[in-house]
């Protein structure tokens, strides 16, 4: 498929962007519902050149893509710049990003209202699962520094991973 149309089927697609250091049972939950809503979900991955991750762009996108192989609709890239361009490129015309508290509505939805202005690409909500409502990478790299148990937080590989990143530093 070169275009938004194939066989004059329009193909629908979104993005759920972020920085996924590393992904968490939350990620997962977003990715999975849009990857049932919509015919492609790309994951983009943030390139942050002023933040060091516990993980590099390649190793979180590897892990993304291992975590959502069963979807089949799943691509993952990563980005930099204005994901607006990312989805301009790609013929993206939606944004799809979990809400977590009334206080994530109030960065997202000024967020949302740039993006619109700047090329039209619409925000969709999605409330997240109550059982992840607190739940964030940074949160789940803290817990995990000081031998808290995150092995319902993350998909077990990312465990795995995790957990010997941690040992090394």
């Amino acid at each position: 498929m070169t275009g938004p149309e194939s066989e004059g089927t329009l193909v629908r697609r979104a993005v759920c962007p972020g920085s996924f250091d590393p992904i968490t049972n939350g990620h997962l939950d977003i990715i999975a519902r849009a990857s049932s809503l919509y015919d492609e979900v790309y994951v983009a991955v943030m390139i942050n050149q002023a933040k060091k991750g516990l993980f590099e762009i390649e190793e979180r996108m590897d892990l993304i893509r291992q975590v959502t192989a069963e979807y089949g609709n799943v691509r993952v890239e990563s980005f930099h710049g204005l994901l607006v361009d990312f989805c301009k490129q790609r013929e993206i015309p939606a944004i799809v990003k979990g809400l977590r508290a009334v206080s994530d509505f109030d960065y997202e939805l000024q967020m949302a209202q740039m993006n619109n202005g700047l090329s039209g690409v619409e925000t969709l909500f999605i409330p997240t699962n109550p059982t992840y409502s607190f739940l964030s990478s940074s949160l789940v790299k803290e817990v995990a520094t000081w031998g808290g148990d995150v092995s319902h937080l993350v998909p077990p590989l990312v465990l795995d991973v995790l957990s010997e990143r941690l040992k090394k530093h």
